[in-house]
């Protein structure tokens, strides 16, 4: 049966707010065997040998844990791009009134260096805006931006850009776009920018403030400066199978972008729909969408060991699926894994960086101290 996209958000919301149907998610404590067929090569990418740091960007697999890094790694036989890796560490994820955090939380922690509470997106504990990199990086002069595969209104995109007290307020989330201080977001969602409740149209209102608006990457590519919202679907993406390389194409040509200004760039990059595929315990999906965001990995390790200036930290959120590598075969790229919830866990979270400061990402630390690392590497100070 195929499904599409609306489809599987529709189900997964239902999942998420029934406890009988989540309670029946399919690979519940069931072995589930996955064999890549075609794997990818990976090549060695080797990092630049300088310490100046101009650019960071910040990659997220939503929901991603080690066991999916190494199942990932198993099934395309021993290799992933996420290897070329210089340092590694690990991130605590509970937010400030929960062991297990949401993305909306624990986004907030990687986009502005402070706890918060479920569900919240961009705000303190108390409900206040919690200043983001993005914001940060426009104080400074820099540019920014933020490239992804779920809808905008989705905690992980609007930590970064929106400031209010509960996820669940999307038609707020998305007209806080309009002000946003992004210079680049490219991502689906514009369902909620047209035929809206309240009658606005933010299409018309983000290009009142400055920006294009291309609703396709085919379009977007023809722009070289400027600002850019770029809004390519009404909903999610489509599957990995049927969108190919989009995350890729979004994420470099953001980039393209916003190298022009000397002054450097952030960017948030994130593997959506890994989040997704854990709730559904899906593991052919799963796995998809994890290799996808693993060549975009790959493609962003080499722009920036071509660029030398520019910090890479992948990360993620907090993991979704509780999933556990149970058995497989290497030579075969078999994996057997069993999920044990169809929520969020609270184990703690891999990190990876690459280029120049990445050896401040070691050890174990806080989530909230990888936006801080960043702050200190590109001398802005934090805002307590």
């Amino acid at each position: 049966m195929k499904f599409n996209n609306k489809y599987i958000s529709a189900l997964l919301l239902a999942a998420m707010a029934a406890p009988s149907l989540h309670a029946d998610v399919k690979g519940r404590d069931k072995e589930l065997t996955y064999v890549m067929e075609n794997p990818y090569e990976v090549s060695v990418i080797e990092a630049p040998k300088g310490n100046k740091v101009k650019n960071v960007i910040l990659m997220i697999g939503d929901g991603m844990s080690l066991c999916h890094i190494q199942s990932a790694w198993s099934a395309n036989r021993g290799k992933l791009f996420l290897d070329n890796a210089q340092y590694t560490g690990l991130s605590k994820t509970n937010c400030l009134d929960k062991l297990i955090t949401d993305s909306g939380a624990g986004g907030t922690a990687l986009a502005s260096g402070k706890k918060t509470k479920y569900h919240s997106v961009g705000v303190d504990g108390e409900g206040n805006p919690a200043k983001s990199l993005v914001e940060y990086a426009k104080d400074k002069g820099m540019s920014s931006g933020v490239a992804v595969t779920c809808r905008l209104w989705d905690a992980t995109p609007a930590d970064f850009c929106c400031h209010v007290v509960d996820r669940e307020m999307e038609d707020q989330i998305m007209a806080q776009y309009v002000d946003t201080q992004a210079d680049v977001v490219v991502g689906p969602g514009w369902s909620k920018m047209i035929n809206r409740k309240d009658g606005r149209d933010l299409f018309k209102e983000l290009q009142a403030k400055g920006f294009k608006t291309p609703r396709s990457l085919d379009e977007m590519a023809k722009i070289k400066s400027g600002k850019v919202f770029c809004v390519t679907d009404s909903f999610d993406t489509q599957l990995p199978a049927v969108r190919g390389n989009y995350l890729e194409r979004a994420a470099l040509q953001a980039i393209n972008v916003l190298d022009k200004n000397p002054n450097g760039f952030f960017l948030m990059i994130e593997g959506s729909q890994l989040d997704d595929y854990g709730h559904f315990n899906d593991i052919d999906l799963l796995m998809q969408e994890t290799h996808d965001f693993d060549r975009t990995v790959g493609a962003i390790f080499d722009w920036a060991a071509k660029d030398g200036e520019t910090l890479v930290v992948v990360t993620a959120d907090h993991e979704t699926g509780g999933l556990t590598l149970v058995d497989g075969d290497l030579e075969q790229g078999k994996i057997v894994c069993k999920f044990s919830t169809g929520g969020h866990s609270g184990t703690m979270v891999p990190i990876y960086a690459f280029g120049p400061g990445s050896e401040n990402f070691t050890g174990i630390i806080d989530n909230t101290d990888v936006a801080k690392n960043i702050m200190k590497l590109l001398n802005i100070e934090f805002e307590k």
